[in-house]
């Protein structure tokens, strides 16, 4: 208890309220500027913690991520353009919605169920810190390699229209997660002798490419030169009606939140896996699947509180192992050992004041998104009233720039436009873009972790259930793609007898 005092009195000291209401308003520009990821912005903040304390240095990472990742859905339910990955697992959903209309409602919900699902998230980190850290240090590669083919599942699920296309889909993106250099054998594929393309295609500038360029290309080949009409929308009451779908889907809400606060634990899962698992499950255990894809704000429940719960679920091993979760934990770790706090089962006796003021900045940071992400939100309202013809050639700058910085070379932009490219002839054929998006984000590890396995079990496929969690996930994953295949079947050969 006394701990937990000294926590709140780190927190609660007028500086550190300071530093993380500016840390606030600073993720939610950064987040809402398509490229410019919740790791970016970390990465940019650490130059200024080089001057503060432990506990303000910390707390002003946690909250800069905590409204970057909310921000990004910001420019995705607007414009069709996720701002940060996390938001792109559910970035057509919130679009759609405000195409009929129903903006405020989607910005709405995303503000709640990201705050929910951040608060739900601290929670766990709180409560079952030492529980959930033990479960996820039991992971090895036969566990990690089934997560992965789940996921992977998942995509061809959340895909709209045919299953076949969507299957075709995310192959493509698996495909594109093989260029570049082996990691087992260090064999270069598919690079055509080229030195940019041996570390592989750069997954943000991809996916710029083929949510924002896509557009793009399709308003300048519209005939009449005008986008899909977005009608213009008040976003003054915005949480009117937020009520009614959170009791609703409350459900939903407690499952998202527990989804993305488990896959946030998993080293290297982190809230962008998180969001798109739990809207794949969101759909699959749907009473409405055929609404999904059409503006249904059901998938926005699950997936907009998993994601902020997977951001709190990803510093149970950093805090407790040193392993970082997530690419913004491992800046994390690098301050911590900057500051001469060393992250370990150690910082429980060591340090219990710093692991509380962890703790409760997770509960103040998702609770200044409440008044600062309202106020963003009104803010961008302005976007709708924007003529295409002048947003267009901002949200090419923008692309530009954000893949430029990511890779800091010219070669980041060639891939942003190539698959911009590539995303425009395939909606334009039907085939979704989602499981591309996710088959490159789990292509590698879905590669490596099944290499790894192999070689471990000198080629015995049966090692893979060898252990009780990677036989769980097995037969899980199996049992999904059954299923559809079990369905069809019946449907096709089984008719019920008339009298």
């Amino acid at each position: 208890m006394d701990a937990f005092i000294g926590g709140l009195s780190l927190i609660f000291d007028p500086y550190v309220l300071m530093v993380m209401v500016g840390a606030a308003a600073f993720g939610l520009v950064v987040g809402s500027i398509p490229g410019l990821t919740a790791t970016m912005a970390t990465a940019l903040l650490i130059p200024v913690t080089f001057f503060m304390d432990p506990v303000p240095a910390i707390a002003a990472i946690v909250t800069t991520v905590a409204t970057a990742i909310f921000a990004g859905d910001i420019p995705g339910a607007l414009l069709r353009i996720p701002g940060t990955p996390a938001s792109a697992a559910y970035c057509d959903e919130a679009f759609a919605m405000t195409r009929k209309g129903k903006a405020q409602l989607a910005l709405g919900v995303g503000l709640t169920t990201s705050i929910i699902g951040g608060l739900i998230g601290a929670v766990v980190l709180m409560m079952a810190t030492s529980a959930l850290a033990e479960f996820a240090f039991k992971f090895s590669s036969y566990e990690y390699f089934w997560l992965a083919c789940l996921g992977l599942s998942s995509a061809v699920v959340v895909s709209s229209g045919s299953t076949l296309k969507g299957f075709v889909s995310l192959l493509i993106g698996l495909f594109i997660a093989t260029i570049g250099i082996d990691l087992i054998s260090g064999h270069p594929r598919f690079t055509f002798g080229s030195t940019e393309m041996l570390s592989g295609v750069s997954f943000i500038p991809a996916m710029i490419g083929m949510f924002a360029i896509s557009e793009v290309l399709r308003f300048v080949a519209a005939k009449n030169n005008s986008r899909p009409k977005v009608p213009v929308q008040s976003l003054s009451n915005l949480f009117k009606g937020v009520g009614g779908v959170l009791y609703k889907y409350k459900f939903n809400v407690f499952r998202g939140s527990s989804i993305g606060a488990v896959t946030g634990v998993l080293p290297g899962a982190g809230a962008d896996i998180a969001a798109w698992v739990s809207y794949g499950v969101s759909k699959r255990t749907s009473k409405e699947k055929e609404k999904y894809g059409t503006g249904h704000v059901e998938g926005l429940v699950d997936a907009g509180s998993a994601n902020n719960a997977g951001l709190a679920g990803a510093w149970v091993p950093a805090l407790v192992f040193g392993i970082p979760g997530d690419s913004v934990t491992a800046i994390a770790i690098g301050v911590l050992y900057m500051k001469g706090m060393n992250p370990g089962p150690m910082i429980f006796q060591e340090n219990p004041q710093l692991l509380n003021a962890v703790f409760i900045a997770f509960f103040v940071a998702n609770l200044l998104l409440l008044p600062l992400g309202y106020l963003a939100i009104r803010l961008s309202s302005q976007l709708l009233k924007i003529p295409a013809r002048m947003l267009m050639p901002a949200i090419l700058i923008f692309c530009l720039v954000g893949s430029f910085a990511i890779t800091n070379s010219v070669f980041g932009v060639v891939i942003m436009l190539a698959m911009g490219v590539l995303a425009y002839i395939m909606e334009e054929n039907g085939f979704p873009i989602a499981p591309t998006i996710l088959g490159i984000v789990l292509g590698s590890m879905l590669e490596e972790m099944f290499l790894s396995s192999m070689i471990k079990a000198d080629g015995e496929l049966l090692a893979f259930f060898s252990r009780p969690i990677a036989a769980t996930l097995g037969v899980l994953t199996i049992l999904v793609w059954l299923i559809p295949i079990i369905k069809s079947l019946k449907s096709k050969y089984w008719k019920p007898q008339t009298p």
